[in-house]
């Protein structure tokens, strides 16, 4: 990514350019009618897939077009990524071989293959004859192919060793554990490429029916000139306190991740104006592009719109969107709320000086972002009580006047921005830096909070699916690009009023051909990985994956996170993050809950699923192979290997989350009251604030070893007080398996019991134990409660057997994986009641002293002797 001939050099705006491109859109861009050609392919893919979401889908489109879109998406993507990524670094840039022509059109005429033959292959019943299987391999090649060109190799790498092991699982030199029968050509093409199994199964789905269009969304979104606006806001707001460039970055790209689903377009759009300015206070360079590295992976974490993946998490986990991004808000908001400290924290270090000549108060500041952030949010949740009023007034005309209402706040709200200049971008290399004013240029761009507003409304308030929430958004901004320029230049009295309609008409036709190419990777992606699920649903591989990570970690459920998320981070070394993702949760996530389930704690499948999310963006972050990294190295100048590292040093925060919130799913926001939410909230910033000051060393002033371990510890129990609480006072009793009927009996409504079962694994013959969790409900007796279970137990002695449960019963799927037809029994081990417990929040009381104490402690070293404080500032720095 960045040769030695550049390593130390800072790219220039057109070579950062052509870095984005290559990563994310495709580096060939041919002039002429190809170009144009090329152009309209874009546009019309774009235009097909907002139709596709509309509400006006079924009466538009026909139904087989409908329900053949996940095809129709692949050759989409397929052809333009033959005609945007060259085969090698030689090949042409400005003009396309007829080897790619021919390649482009064989692999969509291909992928649409479904669609052409579609009453063949429904005759057939859905199976490939000996003609489907040479095209279905043909298609495979292709696609790999074309993914090796768009992602890299190692995604065509991992796809073909993976579809290898389809053909030849069965050979010597296979390992004896992961030894299988292997597959036919015709079953394996038919699995792969005919069905829904494998290249058009879920992932391609997730990306033909949300991806595409929140892609699109923040397409159109930056091409309104929403990103320059809230950069200049975090700039306003937050340039001029110590370290502030810094400080800004990280708010800025916050900010810029609701448009950019890239890391990499993330880092350079708003890495060329804060890495530049970061530097010009005292960063180095590699520390300035590992700043920028840190908040724009970050960016794919935090909701509403977050990285592709999220989208997935819909499908594989079966909840809402909005479930999805309610238990991932507060992880990602104190993680970012962690990385201002960090970069505040350096600033004090190294005694960085402020840019500009305003002096404002940090309380100020931070409480007039607090106070914007809790409008905004109130704004989205407070629109739907006039929204129901008229809704309930006007039942039947309730959507063409609330369209209306938005296209008049819209016009408001425009004519307000009328009233100042447009924002232009700054030079952050110009002698004299003047930082905006927000007083000044807020008004400029509020209007781009309406489609976000409109986003955010129909997602968590109205609760419709993310394809239709991010199509009436997307809607709105197709409003926005066509009219914010001729109605500024009416509002403005000038006469350029046709020319500023042209120039809209421009600007939403390239952000439509942005969103097309942004998207081709992620399809790519999504139906590349589908061949690695594919082979894990037709070979069973998942199981002996699951057995081989369960030896590994000897039983150890903390081991064993590790390894997955080492996993994770291997191979996010050459998949793009949404790859990552699928193939890491198809392999890992359920074998996580179930040796969870063995020990004994009950692990929600969200919790897993975000965990394996947080470790693929890091591999954007992790050298030697982190391309964020690379890219902010491009921008600064800097050693890439060393911004990598430092990057990761400034994410350890998002490694240590995924363990916290795996073992205390209260950060996820999983059954906890709103007073409950509030004090899970303030407890896990201060101890994320905690955690990131024992890492880097500085509290109130430089800190002490023994005092660093001291505040780790404490961060460590304000995350876990469940952990200190359980040793002081057991939350669970034992009682004799015998007496669960009487256990029921005395067990009010809702309250958990807890079952260790254990017996024969149907695959294996080895024994197992699982954990199941009996929620009482309802009125009745110990043998009432017992039958509704659809449990049957067998008393023998003292020891208690149980019988395969009916169907109808809720844990039948948590025990279908035991063998009840050997000669050994499956059997309840142990049973455990909740006891009596203080609550664990009490816990916090004794960390919160211990804090104060080290607190005290260096405030008072600081005083006594501030002569060493700054030869220690001068050290560091």
């Amino acid at each position: 990514m960045v040769n030695s001939g550049t390593e130390n050099r800072a790219l220039s705006e057109e070579e950062l350019q052509e870095l984005v491109a290559a990563s994310d859109a495709g580096a060939r861009s041919p002039h002429g009618a190809v170009g144009t050609f090329l152009a309209v392919v874009a546009v019309i893919w774009s235009v097909f897939q907002v139709i596709l979401a509309s509400p006006l889908a079924n009466y538009v489109l026909p139904g087989d077009i409908i329900n053949n879109s996940r095809q129709l998406h692949l050759g989409f993507a397929i052809f333009l990524a033959f005609m945007a990524y060259p085969a090698l670094k030689s090949s042409p840039r400005h003009f396309i071989p007829i080897q790619d022509w021919i390649m482009a059109i064989l692999a969509t005429f291909i992928a649409l293959y479904g669609f052409i033959f579609y009453q063949k292959i429904v005759n057939a019943g859905g199976l490939a004859d000996d003609i489907d299987k040479w095209f279905a391999l043909a298609g495979m090649l292709l696609l790999f192919e074309a993914a090796r060109r768009a992602l890299g190799p190692a995604m065509a790498i991992i796809a073909t060793i993976f579809l290898a092991y389809v053909f030849f699982g069965s050979s010597e030199i296979v390992p004896d554990v992961i030894r299988w029968k292997g597959a036919s050509l015709k079953k394996a093409m038919s699995h792969m490429w005919i069905t829904s199994e494998g290249v058009f199964g879920i992932a391609l789905g997730v990306s033909t029916k949300f991806v595409f269009l929140f892609v699109l969304f923040g397409a159109l979104l930056d091409k309104a000139g929403a990103g320059n606006y809230f950069i200049k806001m975090a700039f306003g707001a937050l340039g001029h306190l110590k370290g502030g460039p810094a400080k800004a970055a990280v708010v800025g790209s916050a900010a810029t991740g609701l448009i950019s689903g890239s890391s990499i377009a993330n880092v350079v759009t708003t890495g060329t104006f804060t890495i530049p300015l970061m530097k010009r206070v005292g960063f180095s360079s590699e520390k300035a592009g590992a700043v920028e590295v840190a908040s724009s992976v970050n960016g794919q974490i935090m909701p509403p719109v977050m990285g592709a993946a999220a989208f997935l998490m819909v499908e594989y986990v079966g909840i809402s969107y909005v479930e999805v991004i309610t238990h991932a808000f507060l992880p990602a908001t104190i993680s970012y709320i962690a990385l201002v400290y960090i970069v505040h924290l350096e600033a004090v270090k190294s005694n960085m000086p402020t840019l500009g000549n305003r002096v404002v108060s940090m309380g100020r500041t931070i409480g007039g972002m607090a106070l914007f952030f809790a409008g905004f949010a109130g704004l989205c949740y407070g629109v739907q009580y006039p929204v129901k009023w008229i809704t309930s007034l006007f039942p039947a005309g309730s959507g063409g006047i609330l369209s209306i209402l938005v296209f008049a706040a819209y016009v408001a709200l425009l004519w307000l921005a009328a009233k100042v200049p447009d924002l232009v971008p700054d030079d952050p290399n110009a002698k004299e830096v003047e930082l905006p004013v927000v007083a000044e240029i807020y008004k400029a761009g509020l209007y781009y909070l309406l489609p976000i507003i409109v986003l955010v409304y129909f997602l968590m308030i109205e609760q419709k699916s993310p394809g239709l929430s991010a199509f009436w958004a997307t809607t709105l901004l197709f409003v926005i690009l066509l009219t914010q320029k001729p109605l500024k230049s009416i509002f403005r009295g000038e006469n350029k009023t046709a020319n500023a309609f042209k120039q809209g008409v421009v600007d939403l036709i390239e952000g439509l051909i942005d969103g097309a190419r942004n998207m081709i990777g992620i399809g790519l992606a999504t139906a590349t990985a589908g061949v690695i699920v594919g082979t894990v649903t037709l070979t069973g591989v998942g199981q002996v994956m699951a057995d081989l990570v369960e030896f590994l970690s000897g039983g150890n459920l903390i081991l064993m996170l590790v390894l997955v998320g080492l996993l994770s981070l291997v191979l996010g070394m050459g998949l793009p993050t949404t790859a990552n993702y699928i193939v890491v949760s198809s392999l890992m996530a359920g074998v996580v809950v179930e040796l969870g389930a063995q020990s004994g704690l009950i692990v929600p499948l969200i919790a897993v699923h975000l965990f394996v999310f947080y470790f693929g963006i890091m591999a954007d972050v992790t050298p030697p192979v982190g391309l964020a990294s690379f890219a902010a190295a491009a921008v600064s100048g800097g050693d890439a290997i060393k911004t990598g590292f430092a990057a990761f040093f400034y994410s350890l925060r998002t490694v240590a989350l995924p363990f916290v919130f795996i073992f205390n799913t209260d950060l996820l926001l999983i059954d906890v009251s709103l007073t409950q939410g509030i004090l899970v909230f303030i407890i896990a910033s201060i101890a994320i604030l905690v955690f990131t000051a024992g890492t880097m060393g500085w509290f109130v002033t430089k800190s002490r070893m023994y005092e660093s371990v001291a505040l780790i510890l404490i961060a460590f129990i304000l995350f876990r007080p469940d952990f200190v609480m359980d040793r002081l006072q057991p939350p669970f009793a034992n009682i004799e398996p015998k007496q669960l009927s009487s256990a029921l009996d005395t067990a009010t409504p809702g309250q958990e019991l807890r079952m260790v079962v254990s017996g024969p694994d149907f695959d294996t013959g080895k024994n197992k134990d699982t954990t199941l969790v009996l929620t009482v409900e309802g009125e009745g007796s110990g043998a009432e409660r017992l039958e509704q279970t659809g449990l049957v137990l067998i008393e023998e002695g003292d020891v208690v057997k149980m019988d395969e449960p009916s169907f109808s019963s809720p844990f039948a799927e948590s025990l279908g994986s035991f063998d009840f037809y050997l000669d050994e029994s499956v059997v309840i081990k142990s049973i455990q009641a909740p006891s009596a417990q203080s609550p664990k929040e009490l816990v916090f009381i004794p960390a919160l002293i211990l804090l104060f104490l080290i607190a005290w402690i260096q405030s008072r070293r600081q005083k006594s002797n501030p002569h060493k404080f700054n030869d220690e500032v001068g050290e560091t720095a």
